[in-house]
């Protein structure tokens, strides 16, 4: 009995130290991109976030017993910059090979296809028709999919905007000439294409990119805690059921095969 008394206890300290490496000042601090409806979506009048991230941050928090407060960021380097600064103890980025010499990444929670907004008559049916001489493409400076644009297009040029442009500004654009295409995660231009019936979306992808949870780097015991959060809500319907609750659509949930 002193032996599965002396177990216990050391268990039930194990609880606390495990909420205190997650969350030290008690409250779990989590940033996220504000405009991107793929991680989560920002009420204009409440504040209030819904969507994966919420859900997830919700989920580990309750798990850990600790409250906790999510942030919206600007920006890539702002999310980064929280955590360097401790202003936030977790963040959600899609994957990037420059980021991760920055951030330590946690496996994926869903995976997010990329495409090209383009006007309904345009002759850019795929995303190889946009690959050609000649062709400009819009995209947002330093987002995953603009980073991997540059890296991969053979003969498309890419015109890089410091933030997305207004839908109205896009569609302009789109409909002058000005832009053959408007580059970014399909959920975002799907919703775009939605509001302006002259434009439409790619049949299909040019890439698919993790969406991830990002820590400090080096921060190995969260990072820990993490994985093993995310391998148990991936082998459930946990990210299946959030996205269809944010009516996303060109994502899906990741699965512990595509670790």
């Amino acid at each position: 009995m002193p032996h599965l008394k002396s177990l216990l206890l050391i268990s039930l300290a194990c609880l606390p130290m495990m909420a205190a490496d997650l969350a030290p000042t008690g409250t779990l601090r989590a940033t996220f991109l504000g405009d991107n409806p793929v991680q989560g979506t920002v009420d204009p009048k409440t504040g209030a976030v819904s969507g994966p991230v919420a859900d997830i941050v919700k989920e580990l928090a309750r798990r850990e017993g600790v409250t906790y407060k999510i942030i919206p960021s600007a920006s890539p380097k702002e999310v980064i910059e929280s955590l360097k600064n401790h202003t936030a103890d977790i963040g959600f980025l899609a994957w990037e090979a420059d980021r991760a010499r920055q951030v330590d990444f946690s496996g994926a929670y869903l995976l997010m296809g990329s495409s090209y907004l383009v006007p309904a008559a345009s002759a850019i049916r795929t995303v190889e028709d946009a690959d050609r001489a000649g062709v400009l493409i819009g995209a947002v400076r330093a987002n995953s999919p603009t980073i991997f644009l540059n890296q991969h297009l053979k003969n498309a040029k890419v015109k890089e905007f410091p933030a997305m442009p207004p839908l109205e500004d896009v569609q302009k654009m789109l409909a002058s000439g000005e832009l053959a295409a408007f580059a970014g995660n399909r959920a975002r231009l799907v919703e775009a294409a939605a509001q302006y019936p002259g434009l439409r979306v790619a049949q299909d992808n040019f890439t698919v990119l993790e969406q991830n949870i990002v820590v400090e780097k080096g921060d190995t015991v969260r990072l820990e805690i993490l994985n093993k959060f995310l391998n148990d809500v991936r082998a459930s319907s946990f990210v299946k059921d959030s996205l269809a609750r944010a009516k996303l659509v060109g994502v899906e949930a990741a699965t512990n095969k595509n670790r």
